[in-house]
């Protein structure tokens, strides 16, 4: 979207720009600023329409900026044994003495103030509204509760705000003009917003490209009704890409027409062309992610509730640890884990069984046990995962093969995650057969289908800039899907299927590395004898001249090309 509407990239660029050169140059602490902003600007927008559409229904609405507001910390504390006449008065008193009319507390109202008013006002009354907003009970509450809005000067907070409401303006005129829906616009723009922590690559965060993540989605294939997992979720990208595949496949069985590829080759439609309330209600209940990062799962929280998801399941955990205890939960589980290092041993789980601190080989043994039986995994993995030549490297592999169905090994070339990391990963998809405590009656893996990603439809450099075509997306879709052991079988091309019994063998001992399977083709090339090529050459430097005319040359390339033919005979 916004690479058609280079008006509102520019907005985009010119908000970063603005926070960069008022000295918040972090892009994790920009874009967590930014956020509060937009949502305080969102929050206002939502109100009014509620309001002005209750008024045309009918409908009794409570705005969220009707009444008096009282900080959490100037309430008085109540010891639970009051009657309802004491607590109408308490709250009273609280109100006199300490509220704050919540109608100015609006984007609205509070954008008109002087800079230095409009600053106090925000950091002191709004921002710690927005942080009590959905209650005491909520889960965005509890993550909210250590956020700290910290915009140090002035001018910053009003050109901030001046930016943002001419982004809304642009995004509203394109919605009409173009007809897709407002908040799939918002969703991409604060996607937009999220790629510059990917382009500066701090913290070690690990930002999924979207196509990827779209291509992931498209091999798991998620259904309405399936819970969905990712236990180290960073913004929450994988869980919007599943969410985004079912509401596009709700859209398609509901009979939505001139649905275009996007610039990957994907087809993806608007949340609201595509949910019922019903539907609604189960993705609420469908979408949950883990990260260790309080400041990602606030970004991953509130990217998912910018996508129309209100009450996102994204909470602070340490997915490996002693302290995480799920297991078997879940149909589907997205992920690209941190693979980084090593973490404490004395914190690591009990019930992960390998022998090991790294935790590229904990996440998936975690996510292997996360899935119920016959759910489906699609994890991207460093390539060292494959082939490792330790013990613990060698059972995860065993345990994917025999415990799971491995259906494919997908492995991408390194420039996918450029420019913050230049290691070459690959993708796993598997289906939990057996449990860790089964007794495994029999291998579940059959065969495993192997592709060789050679481009994803962008540059493999640093700058990452879009290529014509899809590169192998969509070919890797159509041929997964269509994957047959008899007929993938030619083992010179970029896929082909293997044998589990081979895979297993002594001589490969469970290594799952394309090129150990993958047979050279050499093709034999026929060259010029060496006199030939001289005589070419020397042609090209003096042209059609006789064997006279050339011997009188005393210097220069000629004389050193004519030596050189001396020399071949």
């Amino acid at each position: 979207m916004l690479q058609n509407n280079p008006e509102l990239k520019s907005k985009i660029d010119q908000l970063w720009n603005k926070f960069w050169s008022g000295g918040i140059s972090n892009p994790l602490t920009a874009i967590e600023q930014i956020t509060y902003l937009l949502f305080m600007k969102r929050l206002d927008e939502l109100d009014q329409k509620r309001q002005a559409d209750a008024e045309w229904t009918g409908e009794k609405y409570t705005s969220k900026f009707e009444g008096i507001w009282v900080p959490p910390e100037y309430r008085t504390k109540l010891s639970g044994r009051e009657r309802a006449l004491e607590l109408i008065d308490i709250r009273a008193q609280d109100e006199r003495k300490y509220g704050i009319d919540k109608r100015t507390l609006r984007w609205s109202e509070f954008k008109r103030m002087q800079a230095e008013e409009m600053l106090q006002h925000v950091q002191g009354k709004v921002f710690p509204f927005l942080k009590d907003l959905n209650g005491a009970e909520s889960n965005f509450t509890h993550h909210m509760k250590n956020a700290v809005f910290i915009i140090p000067k002035p001018a910053l907070l009003v050109e901030a705000v001046k930016t943002i409401d001419e982004i809304f303006e642009v995004m509203e005129r394109d919605s009409q003009e173009n007809g897709q829906a407002f908040q799939d616009i918002q969703g991409d723009v604060y996607e937009f917003l999220l790629s510059e922590i990917a382009t500066a690559g701090k913290n070690g965060q690990f930002r999924t490209p979207r196509h990827i993540i779209k291509l992931m989605a498209e091999l798991v294939q998620p259904q309405l009704g399936h819970k969905i997992a990712d236990p180290a979720c960073g913004t929450g990208g994988f869980l919007l890409g599943a969410y985004q595949y079912i509401v596009t496949q709700l859209a398609i069985k509901a009979g939505t027409k001139n649905l275009e590829p996007d610039e990957d080759g994907f087809v993806r439609t608007s949340v609201a062309a595509a949910l019922t309330e019903k539907a609604q209600t189960i993705l609420q209940e469908s979408l949950y992610g883990y990260d260790i990062d309080a400041t990602m799962v606030r970004l991953g929280l509130m990217n998912l509730m910018m996508h129309g998801i209100d009450e996102p399941h994204i909470d602070y955990q340490d997915t490996l640890s002693k302290s995480y205890n799920e297991e078997a939960e879940y149909d589907i589980v997205l992920a690209n884990p941190p693979f980084t290092g090593s973490i404490d041993k004395g914190d690591i789980n009990e019930n992960l069984q390998l022998s090991t601190t790294k935790t590229e080989l904990l996440f998936v043994e975690n996510i292997y046990r996360l899935l119920k039986k016959g759910g489906t995994a699609c994890v991207i993995v460093p390539q060292g995962v494959l082939f490792g030549s330790g013990g613990a490297f060698r059972t995860l592999r065993q345990l994917l093969v025999e415990r799971c169905d491995l259906k494919a090994v997908i492995t991408l070339p390194s420039g996918v995650f450029k420019p913050y990391a230049g290691v070459s990963t690959a993708i796993l998809l598997f289906t939990k057969v057996w449990g860790a405590k089964d007794k495994v009656a029999k291998p579940a893996t059959e065969h495993v289908w192997f592709y060789e990603m050679v481009a994803d439809g962008y540059s493999l450099d640093d700058k990452r800039t879009k290529q014509e075509g899809y590169g192998d997306l969509q070919d890797i879709i159509a041929k997964y899907h269509a994957r047959d052991a008899a007929a993938d079988a030619d083992r010179t091309t970029n896929c082909f299927m293997v044998s589990r019994t081979e895979i297993a063998d002594e001589k490969n001992n469970f290594d799952l590395s394309l090129s150990r399977y993958k047979e050279d083709v050499f093709e034999e090339v026929h060259y010029d004898a060496p006199g030939v090529i001289l005589d070419r050459l020397i042609q090209a430097e003096v042209g059609d001249v006789d064997e006279t005319e050339l011997a009188k040359v005393q210097s220069g390339i000629v004389r050193e090309l004519l030596a050189l033919k001396e020399m071949v005979g």
